[in-house]
């Protein structure tokens, strides 16, 4: 089995049920998904605690579902394929758990002070683009499913709270952004 076929050298590529061209708003929203969910591995290689490793497998699961629910045509997509609502609650129960765990900094923070805040910053960076993307798809009359732009919303500022935990995990207070006058 070759794992290329040549079929998207001409810029194409398949949706289940339509061939589109690469820059479609959907594949770009695919690929910005899959660049977060790469981002939630490496924080979830690097994590300090167990526990967020567990809750990145849950989000990394949920953003595969909206992945394939983005790949099919509306005609073609199977019922299991749709984001639903409880997912969007399960994030909200993280955060508020995780909020009642960690203090958050009344002021902006310089990411990177430890491995694991500074690859959920970056993930939470890319998901805040994916979230400006599925924006754009829902717009267009492409994107017929409010949970997944509800749970983008959610999912940015789960992981800035994730990554201050992570940080408080190792030990660490992060960095004022700004520097005191």
């Amino acid at each position: 089995m070759r794992l290329f076929t040549g079929k998207g050298d001409q810029g194409m590529t398949d949706l289940l049920g339509d061939r589109v061209g690469k820059n479609d708003p959907r594949i770009a929203l695919i690929g910005d998904l899959d660049e977060v969910t790469s981002h939630l591995g490496f924080g979830r290689a690097v994590a300090a605690s167990p526990r967020s490793g567990e809750w990145l497998i849950e989000i990394q699961r949920d953003l595969y579902k909206i992945m394939a629910e983005l790949a099919f045509t509306d005609e073609l997509r199977p019922a299991g394929y749709v984001l639903s609502e409880d997912r969007v609650a399960r994030l909200e129960e993280l955060t508020d758990a995780l909020t009642a765990e960690v203090d958050l900094p009344p002021h902006f923070v310089l990411p990177g002070d430890t491995v694991a805040g500074a690859a959920l910053d970056v993930a939470r960076a890319v998901a805040r683009r994916a979230e400006r993307s599925a924006v754009t798809l829902a717009n267009e009359g492409h994107l017929n499913n409010p949970q997944v732009l509800r749970y983008l919303n959610r999912l940015s500022s789960f992981l800035f709270l994730l990554a201050r935990f992570e940080d408080h995990e190792a030990g660490v207070t992060p960095l004022r952004a700004k520097v005191r006058s």
